[in-house]
């Protein structure tokens, strides 16, 4: 049975419109519908495809003009806002109508460049920011430099007081670099899942016995609650240590003076929005909490939300950016709950072996306020 040409516009996943010599809409498949009113067919382009730049183009092809003299293709960059802003790349070109005796018709072709446009931004705002991150320690290092060889060049304490100052500032500058490379490194991997089976309890353990004298320098106690039984989940056994110590180190820095801090694994039968039975490793401080709305915000690249205390603490502001990539890979899913004065848990919740949750575009690690968990109890 032949295929007819409504059949092959409408399996097409870009948006494409025909126009006849009058700028009538002759045609459009499925995707471009979406993106205009209901009754675009037999109605003038202009109704409906509110570009200028764009109809200029349309308009030039329609008299046979050549419109980019470089470029044998003639483009337009436009932008859809309505209800989520959407870019596209519009080829215009004329071919001949299904039955000739119709004569040309003008066809717009929309390929979605929505993505590229965001990594692109992404690609930006990071290099700003980056810049931005480097230039205080930085600028902070050649003005002591200076300093040191003329004013307090015969000063051995003023020396000594500014050599701290900038060996504080180099170490800044060092754990900025050594994070912007291992998120980099995490980017690179995302999409490739870790294949394998890891006993999440011992790495939980493990990071607990190192990070514990640091725990006791601000008289905090860590407590770690785990089922007799916790399955195997697929993992990058490196790349889990990451994120339970780094949520573990947040917890020390913020948490409360002389309180304790709660790190627990349960058996879980499904996890939220993922499905699949997984487990759940929750880190519970009772510090100040976070206000609500900045939890959202809590996994974008250098947000911090007090600045200048995060960087008194050696915070580089790519932590929690760097876990949730590492999530992303593992095709799981980070919680987090807050209130303020009380604390924040962060939970993080992990497909075991075999679980249908490891398919490869399920993983979700965003931000959010509390939600709830179905558990199964753990025995303490």
């Amino acid at each position: 049975m032949p295929i007819s040409s409504k059949t092959i516009l409408d399996s097409l996943p870009d948006p494409v419109i025909v126009l006849d010599d009058n700028r009538i809409v002759t045609d459009a498949n499925k995707a471009a519908l979406e993106l205009m009113p209901a009754d675009t067919l037999g109605r003038d382009l202009a109704h409906s495809f509110r570009h200028p730049a764009a109809l200029e183009v349309v308009d030039a092809v329609l008299k046979g003009k050549p419109v980019l003299s470089d470029n044998e293709e003639n483009t337009v960059e436009i932008t859809y806002t309505d209800p989520l802003r959407r870019s596209f790349s519009l080829y215009v070109v004329q071919a001949m109508a299904e039955n000739e005796s119709d004569g040309m018709r003008t066809v717009l072709f929309l390929r979605e460049t929505t993505a590229d446009k965001r990594a692109e931004q992404m690609r930006v705002d990071f290099v700003a920011n980056v810049s931005h991150e480097l230039r205080s320690p930085l600028s902070a290092l050649v003005g002591f430099i200076e300093t040191i060889q003329n004013a307090a060049k015969d000063d051995p304490k003023a020396q000594e007081h500014f050599l701290e100052i900038m060996a504080r500032e180099a170490g800044r500058m060092s754990r900025l670099i050594e994070d912007l490379l291992s998120l980099s490194s995490v980017e690179m991997s995302e999409h490739v899942r870790p294949r394998d089976p890891i006993q999440i309890q011992n790495i939980a353990k493990s990071v607990i016995e190192s990070l514990s004298v640091r725990a006791a320098e601000k008289n905090l106690t860590i407590n770690f609650h785990a089922p007799d039984s916790v399955p195997l989940i697929t993992g990058d056994a490196d790349q889990l240590i990451q994120i339970i110590q780094n949520l573990i180190d947040n917890a020390i820095k913020y948490g409360g003076q002389d309180s304790t801090i709660d790190v627990k694994i349960e058996n879980i039968k499904q996890i939220p929005e993922i499905g699949g039975p997984g487990i759940v490793i929750a880190i519970q401080d009772y510090g100040e909490g976070i206000p609500e709305e900045k939890i959202s915000r809590l996994t974008e690249r250098f947000y911090r939300i007090d600045k200048a205390r995060s960087r008194s603490m050696g915070g580089t502001g790519l932590g929690l950016a760097i876990v949730k990539h590492i999530i992303n890979r593992h095709r799981g899913s980070l919680l987090i709950e807050s209130e303020l004065g009380q604390g924040s848990t962060f939970s993080i919740a992990l497909p075991l072996v075999g679980s249908i949750a490891e398919s490869p575009d399920t993983g979700r690690a965003d931000s959010a306020s509390a939600r709830a968990i179905a558990t199964e109890s753990p025995t303490e």
